[in-house]
């Protein structure tokens, strides 16, 4: 989840506290926010980044402290934001922020069309322009590996620049990067092959996609399935499947678990490993989509920004076990005697 709270780029205090916290949640693995690959790239002003020598520097501070302590490996999503840059914060009202207003930029994607009627139009990449995206997705994953990071999942949803690649809702090219459904997909796995080529041999690399549109004529399960196999190709290692952002037409049918079968369509046609995400909050409900075998993992956002011990109390309802700092495992209620791994010791 996005925290909006970098300063040009580069992390803050926040982010030590919001990632330390996190990083000691139980989780599987902790995926930390969108973060940009280039000044242009960020979403908002206050996108953390990992485009120069002094986002790295800001965010070696935090993953020194957290990755000490952390019960859970750590994991960055790379992302460019395209056509969806040059925002306010959520909570500042989210609209586009024009070019020449106090925090504004130009923003660039695959065509020069908006992402809402009556913003600002972005410029369609050039040549020189999709090889500058390529090289600094690349260069992020060289900066991710030297941090320290165990794994790079790669935007490829929501509206953001590789979707809008992928999508004819916003590709309209005439080049080999538009049109048919190839083209359109030529670009996002370039830039998948750059960060593959970029990190060491057996380092993960995935992808998050928006499996649909939800808008007719849109980019749809069928496409994703296509775009998956290629992925599966080139060493992808899990798809994280999500869906819609690309145009405000969306309309998203909204319930518990609405992309659980989307991603149960990835993971049939396709074999990858495959995340499932959206509306996930209740354990027996994430449990039993495991055991269906409609996915292999699931992945929590805003659940777990409200309970950061989501898993701890997963755990607690399954019957399971759960790793935990040894500082917090006299925590452990006397119901759970099994709850924490190794745990014993009460107050001197």
């Amino acid at each position: 989840m996005c925290q909006y709270s970098a300063v040009e780029g580069n992390a803050q205090d926040w982010h030590l506290i919001h990632l330390g916290n996190l990083a000691l949640s139980g989780a599987g693995v902790l995926v930390i926010e969108a973060t940009a690959v280039s000044p242009e790239g960020r979403i908002t002003p206050g996108d953390l980044g990992l485009y120069s020598d002094d986002n790295e520097t800001a965010l070696k501070r935090v993953m020194d402290a957290v990755t000490k302590y952390a019960i859970s490996p750590v994991v960055i999503q790379l992302a460019h934001a395209g056509r969806k840059a040059s925002s306010n914060a959520p909570w500042d009202g989210g609209a586009q922020i024009l070019p020449g207003e106090p925090g504004g930029w130009k923003a660039v994607a695959p065509s020069a069309l908006p992402h809402a009627p009556g913003e600002d139009a972005p410029i369609a990449l050039d040549e020189a322009g999709l090889d500058k995206v390529r090289e600094d997705f690349a260069s992020s994953a060289r900066r991710a590996v030297a941090l320290g990071f165990r794994g790079i999942e790669v935007h490829m949803a929501h509206g953001y620049l590789l979707h809008q690649f992928l999508s004819p809702i916003a590709n309209q090219r005439t080049d080999s990067y538009g049109g048919s459904l190839e083209n359109r997909m030529r670009f996002p796995l370039e830039v998948f092959d750059a960060v593959k080529a970029a990190v060491t041999e057996g380092f993960p690399v995935w992808v998050r996609v928006s499996a649909t549109d939800w808008v007719s004529g849109g980019w749809d399960i069928e496409d994703t399935v296509a775009l998956s196999k290629a992925l599966n190709d080139r060493g992808c290692a899990a798809i994280h499947v999500s869906s819609g952002g690309v145009s405000p037409k969306q309309q998203i049918p909204l319930s518990d678990g609405y992309q659980v079968p989307l991603a149960a369509r990835v993971k049939e046609a396709v074999g990858l490993p495959t995340i499932a995400v959206g509306l996930i909050t209740d354990p027996a409900h994430a449990e039993a989509i495991l055991d269906k075998g409609d996915a292999d993992a699931i992945a929590l956002a805003r659940g777990m920004l409200y309970d950061p011990r989501w898993p701890w109390h997963a755990a607690a309802e399954l019957g399971a076990e759960i790793d935990a700092p040894h500082q917090y495992r006299r925590s452990q209620p006397r119901a759970y005697k099994t709850l924490f791994k190794n745990a014993k010791g009460g107050q001197r």
